[in-house]
């Protein structure tokens, strides 16, 4: 059975949506059958338009499609991913999470496998706090996280955090060896999901 994997980004200038490229790829390349969704946009469009970077990322990904219930019923396992704002998630992404009350009542995200991935300004900006605090909603949950760690030599390459793919957009935009631990992070968190849904010991 190819597991049903969600990834449910936001991102304001397209680092993160970087990133959730990146975990599609290494899910589907592990066999999963992946939906890339996106939180919608709530900041007021003369915010938006004040940088033309968030503009223009804005109008390129409009025919992403927004996440839906629907969407997160369907899926086996997810993958979550948001810019840090103070060190803690961005507003978008937590008004979707805030939104989950019903799900959770009817155990929708028992049991199921769920990781997180995301951005900061610079490398101490608030990466490993956000990936935490994100990380608070699948305890409550009842989800299984599926963290990288420090399973693969491309952890270390990139930056080294085992709580989840981060970039650092100080340094400019994503080099290969961060996309290519977000493709990891897909990867391992599809194959975690394929043994836990054949009944197999992970």
């Amino acid at each position: 059975m190819n597991p049903k994997i969600a990834v449910i980004y936001y991102s304001a200038t397209g680092t993160v949506h970087q990133l959730a490229q990146a975990v599609v790829e290494g899910a589907q390349k592990a066999g999963a059958e992946v939906r890339l969704l996106r939180a919608p946009e709530l900041a007021p469009d003369e915010a938006v338009d004040s940088r033309p970077e968030w503009r223009a990322h804005v109008e390129a990904t409009r025919d992403i499609p927004t996440v839906t219930h629907d969407d997160l019923r369907w899926a086996d396992a997810y993958a979550l991913g948001t810019p840090t704002r103070f060190g803690n998630v961005a507003a978008q992404l937590k008004q979707v999470i805030d939104g989950t009350g019903g799900l959770w009542a009817q155990g929708v995200f028992v049991d199921k496998p769920a990781t997180a991935f995301g951005s900061a300004g610079n490398l101490h900006g608030g990466n490993e706090s956000t990936l935490l605090a994100l990380y608070n909603t699948l305890h409550h949950w009842g989800s299984l996280i599926v963290s990288p760690g420090f399973t693969d030599p491309v952890v270390y390459a990139a930056n080294g955090n085992p709580y989840g793919t981060t970039h650092a957009t100080s340094a400019g935009a994503p080099g290969e060896n961060i996309l290519e631990a977000a493709r990891y992070q897909g990867a391992r968190l599809a194959g975690v999901t394929a043994r836990l849904l054949a009944g197999s010991r992970v």
